[in-house]
């Protein structure tokens, strides 16, 4: 392991300690407001600029499911310039589990997807805790993920495609949501 690696994985730990040390004993007084939640996306490319535009945007924290790449990873890395050091982050190998237990916790869980039920983004207003659902680049957020969703929320499109690509689309609503924080 170079020694770059080896100072950014204690900058990590020291982060990590620093958000321990924050929540400890709290009993839900500091609860993350606003959290990210991406199921199998397939592109670690995908996964760094919404590490990025994360910690832009003001998320905190970030949930990676499934066979979403996870740091180290050289292009997510790349990507994300740093993001991913200091941007929090966990893994859960089953979404439903991981909605089901961010309910519990009395999240919002909201689905960036296109339905017939889908509030246009711009008139909808945000309830926090809030939890983002965005869907893998192929499929969107599955139907099966859906049934876990308070609600879904839309992007409207003007062009002849009729949906952005998944980190664009998570950017627009991060600074969306993120600004009504």
């Amino acid at each position: 392991m170079g020694e770059g690696n080896k100072l950014d994985n204690l900058a990590r730990e020291l982060i990590i300690r620093n958000y321990s040390q924050k929540t400890a004993g709290t009993h839900n007084k500091y609860m993350e407001k606003f959290v990210l939640v991406l199921p199998d996306i397939r592109s670690a490319h995908n996964v760094g600029a919404m590490f990025r535009t994360a910690d832009g945007a003001g998320v905190d924290k970030i949930f990676l499911c499934g066979y979403t790449a996870r740091p180290p990873h050289t292009q997510l890395d790349k990507v994300s310039l740093g993001a991913e050091k200091w941007v929090l982050w966990e893994y859960h190998k089953q979404t439903w589990r991981l909605l089901t237990q961010l309910r519990e916790k009395g999240y919002n869980i909201v689905a960036l997807e296109q339905t017939k039920k889908s509030i246009d983004l711009f008139k909808w207003k945000p309830k926090f805790p809030l939890a983002l659902v965005v869907g893998n680049e192929k499929t969107g957020v599955t139907k099966g993920l859906l049934k876990y969703c308070d609600t879904s929320v839309v992007i409207p499109m003007k062009g002849r495609k009729t949906s952005l690509n998944v980190s664009v689309a998570a950017g627009v609503a991060t600074y969306y949501i993120g600004h009504r924080l």
